[in-house]
């Protein structure tokens, strides 16, 4: 089953590229995801949470990047996992480019999934499997932003310039003592930019909304 999705950052390609690539720093912002250990190779070991329809699924699995292009900012990933209850199975091949844009670049992002055991049952709709991908990257994108925004507003002011030595030395001026921050400035923290899990009903609502529109454009 093929499934098409795209999303926007708001930085320029060569930017965005490895941000992409570093999978421990943006797994938190997708919703539903844990990683759980980093394995050679480009491969990684974790847990991926979905709904489909009335059913709670959590997938434990690896994922491996079988070939990245950083030249044209083109991925392959492949995945595999097995439902925790013994539910069936879920693969996928998905592949990533990017396309500048004006507001920054475009990442498309194109999945081969294929499930097995009962989960194929409650997946069996392509449309709502499209609708359940766009939801989670819609989050996703979200959430990077976020992210984004909040090391913005925590980068470090420059260092003033250090003046110019003289022949005359100054006598050694006693440090000075500790300051501690005040309750205000000690929860001045950025905030959080890992992704909300989008609720079971919401989900459900926003796929079944999707379906109805679907059905009237055939009519």
């Amino acid at each position: 089953m093929l499934i098409s999705n795209s999303f926007d950052i708001p930085l320029p390609p060569h930017e965005a590229w490895p941000l992409l690539m570093d999978v421990p720093r943006i797994a938190p912002c997708l919703p539903g995801a844990e990683l759980l250990e980093a394995l050679p190779d480009n491969a990684y070991r974790g847990k991926v949470s979905v709904r489909l329809g009335p059913v709670a699924l959590a997938f434990n699995g690896t994922a491996k990047f079988e070939e990245i292009d950083n030249e044209a900012h083109k991925a392959r990933l492949k995945a595999s996992g097995a439902d925790a209850k013994g539910r069936g199975n879920a693969s996928a091949m998905v592949t990533f480019s990017l396309e500048p844009i004006p507001a920054g670049t475009r990442v498309k992002v194109d999945t081969d999934l294929t499930l097995t055991g009962a989960v194929a049952q409650y997946g069996r709709g392509a449309g709502m499997l499209q609708d359940v991908a766009q939801q989670l990257i819609g989050q996703f994108a979200k959430s990077l932003k976020a992210m984004l925004d909040a090391q913005e507003q925590v980068q470090p002011a420059p260092a003033p310039a250090t003046p110019a030595s003289t022949s005359i030395e100054a006598p050694a001026a006693e440090p000075p003592a500790p300051v501690m921050p005040s309750p205000a400035a000690a929860s001045s923290t950025p905030p959080s930019y890992a992704a909300k899990p989008i609720g079971g009903f919401s989900l459900m609502a926003r796929v079944l909304w999707n379906s109805i529109l679907r059905m009237f454009k055939r009519n």
